[in-house]
């Protein structure tokens, strides 16, 4: 079993920085590939970036891509989004989710998800 946090949301004027973090515990983090996902009301839950095991492979959704950027430190457990240039579009509850394929883009790829932290992004 991992157990996922992520904390870090809140409320930025567009054009705003936020930074989300999720820390795991329990079995092997680096093991798992790490991916950011986010769901808007109404809206199904969707791909946002996921990181390879070691950190040395990325991957963005093409609406996110120049402006967050996906991030690992295995020896904290932790993997962060860095998100700039923020848009009122990109409101939505964020999740932090670990599973075991790299490159993985659909729900189905990831086994362990967090709670998930609310970014609100105002125009």
């Amino acid at each position: 079993q991992v157990q996922l946090v992520e904390s870090g949301g809140g409320l930025v004027q567009a054009g705003g920085s936020l930074r989300l973090s999720c820390t795991a515990s329990g079995r092997t983090f680096s093991s798992y590939a790490m991916g950011w996902f986010r769901q808007a009301p109404g809206k199904e839950r969707e791909f946002v970036a996921g990181i390879t095991w070691s950190g040395g492979g990325t991957y963005y959704a093409d609406s996110v891509k120049g402006r967050f950027t996906i991030s690992r430190d295995n020896a904290k457990n932790t993997v962060y989004l860095q998100m700039n240039s923020l848009k009122p579009a990109d409101t939505a509850v964020y999740y932090c989710a670990a599973g075991p394929f790299a490159g993985a883009t659909g729900i189905h790829g990831y086994d362990y998800w967090g709670q998930g932290t609310q970014v609100t992004v105002s125009s």
